[in-house]
C-alpha cells in the first residue's frame, strides 16, 4: 500500500500530540523510576509527570547525542552538534533527573542500583536502555577494533571518527559496509547510510566506491532503495546480498578487512555494525531473555520475566513494529498513560501505535515507510490495510518534500521531548 503525502504530514504531527489531562492521585504520589534518556524514557518520564506521577529520570550522559539524523553528520551535511539534547527541559517540566549509571535491580525490593552504591526506589520501573553492541558476536570485532573499524550505531563520537575517516581517505580508495541479520536498531538505518556515503563518494571523492556486505536478502525499503541506487550511484554502491556471499563471518581490524564465506573484503574505510542486544541493565535486570532483547506483554509493555518493570524502545521484542525513534516515542506516550491507569488501580487502556521512519538517500531526497500496530495473539502486530510506503516512481519534487518531512519530524519529536 502507498501512503499518500497528506497521511504522511498527519503522521509528522502525531509526534507531537499531548496526554489528556490527569486525575488527581492521593496526598502520596506513586513514584515511577525510569532508566534511559533516550527518546523512548525521556518522552515517558515527561509524559508521566504531566500525568502527576513522581518520577525520577536516572541518565548516565549529561547530554543525549540522538541517532536519527546521524547519518547526515557522516555525511558531512550535519555538525554532532545539531544531534546533542540536554535534559534542561525535562528539569522545568517536573522531572527529577539523576545523573548515574544504573547498574542493576532488586526487583523483589523494587530498588535500581546506581554505580557506587546509592539506590532510588520504585512503585514501577520502566526500562528504556536502548542497545549494546554484542563485541561477542562477531570474530575479531571487540572495542579496541571499534577505535580502528567504527560501528557508529550509537551516536557520538563513533559518528564523528567515521565521518573523519571518509575525509581522510585517497580518492579511488574502498569503502566497506558490514550489515547484520536482523533484529537491530533502526532495520532501514544501514540502507539511508550506504545511500549518504554513496552520494559523499559521488560528490567528493567519485573515484571511490562502497561495498555493502548484508547478512540478508531482504531489507526494509528495499525496492525505494535499489531504485535510487540503481538511478544515482550506480558506479559508487555496490550491494551484495547474503545469498551472494554477503554475510560478515569475521573481521580483521589490523587489515581493514572483513570476511565473509565466499572473500575477504579490504577497505580504507570500514564500517561495521555488529550484532546487537537491549542495553546491560536490561540483562542485569533480568528482562531479556537468551536472544538478548526483552519480551514484553504487548498492552502495557510489562516484562514478562519480571513484575513492576516495563521496557520500551530499541530493547523491547515489540513484535512487528521496529526498533525506532518513532516507535519508542509512541510506545512511551502510551507506557505512561498505562502506568497512570494502573497506579490508580484501573485497567490499563489497550494501544493503537503508529510507527513513521523516514530516510535520506540524498540531503535532499527522502523516502519513508509507516505502519499501524496493535495486539494480536500475544504481540504488536501490523493493522492490516494501515500504513504503507513512498510512492515507487515519484518526482524528485516529491522525494525534496519527504526529505522536509523528515526535517519537521526531528524538529518536532526533539523540541518537544527535550525542549
Amino acid at each position: 500500500m502507498t501512503l499518500p503525502l497528506d497521511r504522511r504530514t498527519f503522521l509528522v504531527g502525531a509526534g507531537a500530540l499531548t496526554l489528556a489531562a490527569p486525575k488527581a492521585f492521593g496526598q502520596a504520589k506513586p513514584r515511577v523510576i525510569v532508566v534511559g534518556g533516550g527518546f523512548g524514557g525521556a518522552t515517558c518520564a515527561r509524559a508521566l509527570s504531566e500525568l502527576g506521577i513522581s518520577v525520577t529520570l536516572v541518565e548516565a550522559e549529561e547530554r543525549y547525542v540522538a541517532c536519527p539524523y546521524s547519518n547526515l553528520v557522516i555525511h558531512g551535511s550535519r555538525a554532532i552538534e545539531q544531534q546533542t539534547f540536554g535534559f534542561e527541559g525535562l528539569r522545568k517540566a517536573g522531572v527529577e533527573v539523576v545523573r548515574g549509571r544504573a547498574e542493576n535491580v532488586d526487583a523483589d525490593a523494587r530498588r535500581v542500583i546506581l554505580q557506587g552504591g546509592a539506590s532510588l526506589s520504585y512503585d514501577r520501573l520502566v526500562l528504556a536502555p536502548g542497545i549494546d553492541i554484542r563485541f561477542d558476536a562477531l570474530p575479531g570485532y571487540d572495542a579496541a577494533a571499534a577505535d580502528l573499524l567504527p560501528h557508529a550505531w550509537k551516536a557520538g563520537a563513533q559518528t564523528v571518527l567515521l565521518r573523519k575517516q571518509l575525509e581522510a581517505m585517497d580518492d579511488g580508495d574502498v569503502v566497506v559496509m558490514s550489515v547484520p541479520a536482523n533484529p537491530y536498531r533502526c532495520p532501514p538505518g544501514p540502507y539511508e547510510r550506504a545511500s549518504l556515503i554513496a552520494h559523499y563518494l559521488k560528490t567528493r571523492k567519485p573515484k571511490s566506491k562502497l561495498i555493502v556486505l548484508d547478512a540478508k536478502d531482504a531489507f526494509s525499503k528495499q525496492k525505494l532503495f535499489m531504485a535510487a541506487w540503481a538511478e544515482m550511484y550506480p558506479n559508487h554502491l555496490e550491494w551484495v546480498s547474503l545469498a551472494s556471499g554477503g554475510k560478515t563471518v569475521a573481521v580483521d581490524a589490523r587489515e581493514r578487512t572483513v570476511v565473509t564465506e565466499f572473500g575477504r573484503h579490504k577497505g580504507a574505510v570500514v564500517n561495521v555494525i555488529p550484532p546487537q542486544r537491549a542495553g546491560a541493565i536490561a540483562q542485569a535486570a533480568g528482562v531479556a531473555d537468551r536472544s538478548g532483547w526483552c519480551p514484553i506483554d504487548p498492552v502495557t509493555f510489562e516484562s514478562r520475566q519480571r513484575p513492576n518493570i516495563h521496557v520500551l524502545g530499541d530493547a523491547a521484542i515489540a513484535g512487528t513494529m521496529p526498533k525506532s525513534a518513532f516507535s519508542a516515542n509512541a510506545q512511551a506516550k502510551h507506557c505512561a498513560d498505562v502506568l497512570a491507569s494502573l497506579l490508580r488501580g484501573q485497567a490499563a487502556p489497550e494501544p493503537k501505535l503508529i510507527n513513521t521512519c523516514y530516510s535520506f538517500v540524498a540531503p535532499d531526497y527522502g523516502i519513508s515507510v509507516a505502519g499501524v500496530y496493535q495486539p494480536a495473539k500475544g504481540i504488536l502486530a501490523d493493522v492490516e490495510g494501515a500504513g504503507g510506503t513512498s510512492p515507487g516512481g515519484a518526482s524528485r519534487e516529491t522525494r525534496a518534500l519527504e526529505a522536509v518531512y523528515a526535517d519537521a519530524w526531528f524538529k518536532i519529536i526533539t523540541s518537544s521531548v527535550y525542549g
